[in-house]
Formats: structure tokens, sequence, C-alpha cells
């Protein structure tokens, strides 16, 4: 064997190597993009029901006029939100306002037998689950893409066609009421 088959051979082997090592970023960040797409699928639901909600609790809660506030500012910064870690703070201030909300619905006992409030609390626990289930698939694609982009040597492919790491969408650490879910009680 000569010394240009050997030198055709290894460049074969490093091309093959190089289209392997690309497609797989382009995957793991089709997966990442596809996991966040589904994150807001669900954001996008939330968000349409906490109007019907606030709408339904109205009448009922003339005087607390804060709280709803505070839940209408909240989903309108969730929407206007660019970034994983603009979204992850205001997803957090939602959950917040949106406790505090469930939190003064107690004291209305004929809000807590509407059935259109409680219809409208199961749908909203029903897509924080969906949430949290998204988040986690989405956390997963982004580790699984960070990982390969800092293990050695596809950093060096990463580098070179400026493949980057994503952030996690977190909950915020310093907040661990934001960690509990939203509690339904009747």
């Amino acid at each position: 064997m000569s010394i240009g088959t050997i030198v055709i051979a290894v460049a074969v082997v490093v091309i093959f190597w190089l289209v392997f090592a690309y497609n797989k970023f382009v995957r793991l960040i089709n997966r990442t993009d596809e996991a966040w797409s589904d994150i807001d699928v669900q954001l996008k639901r939330r968000y349409d029901l906490i109007p019907n909600l606030i709408e339904s609790v109205k009448g009922y809660m003339a005087h607390e006029r804060g709280v709803l506030e505070k839940v209408t500012e909240a989903r309108t910064r969730a929407m206007g939100a660019s970034t994983v870690g603009e979204q992850s703070e205001a997803e957090n201030m939602l959950a917040g306002a949106l406790k505090s909300l469930f939190a003064v619905s107690e004291n209305y006992p004929d809000l807590k037998a509407s059935q259109n409030f409680v219809e409208l609390q199961r749908e909203l626990t029903d897509t924080e689950n969906k949430i949290q289930a998204s988040r986690r698939f989405y956390n997963t694609n982004v580790r699984d893409l960070n990982t390969a982009i800092q293990s050695f040597p596809q950093n060096m492919i990463a580098n070179i066609f400026n493949f980057t790491s994503r952030d996690f969408f977190e909950l915020d650490e310093a907040d661990a009421a934001a960690k509990e879910p939203v509690k339904v009680q009747f």
C-alpha cells in the first residue's frame, strides 16, 4: 500500500467523521428546537386560559384588584419574553401570581363552587403538568446538545461551525415556592 493511498484513506475517514459530527449537531439542535416548541405550545395554552380565569374571578373579587393586576402583568411579561432566561424568570413570576390568585379565591366560597372557575382551575393544572413534562424534555435535549458541544473532539466541529450551547429552562433556585405546583383545593 502506498503512502498516497493511506493519505486518501485517512482523508476519507476524516471527511466521513466531519459529516457525521456535523449531522449529529444538526439533529441535536433540531430536537432542542422541537422541545422548545412543545414548551411554547403549552405556555400559549396557559396564557389563553388566564384571561378566562380572570374574567370568571372579577365579579367575585372586585376589591382584590391588585391580585388580578399582578396576574395580568405577569402574563404580559411572560408573553413578551425573548430568551430562555427571560422566559424562566417571567414564568416564575406568573406562577407566583397565580398562586396568590388561588390563595385569595379560597376566601370566596361562591367562586370555588362556580363550575366555570373549577373547570378553568382543572385545565390550568393540567397545563402546568404538561409544561413540566415539556420542560424536562427540553432540558434533556439541551443537556445532550451542550455535552456534544463541550466534548472532545466534537467541540472542534462545534467551534468551526459556530454551534453554541443552549440555556436550560429552569425555575429560579432562590424561589423555592415556585418549585411547588399550583395547588387547587376545594
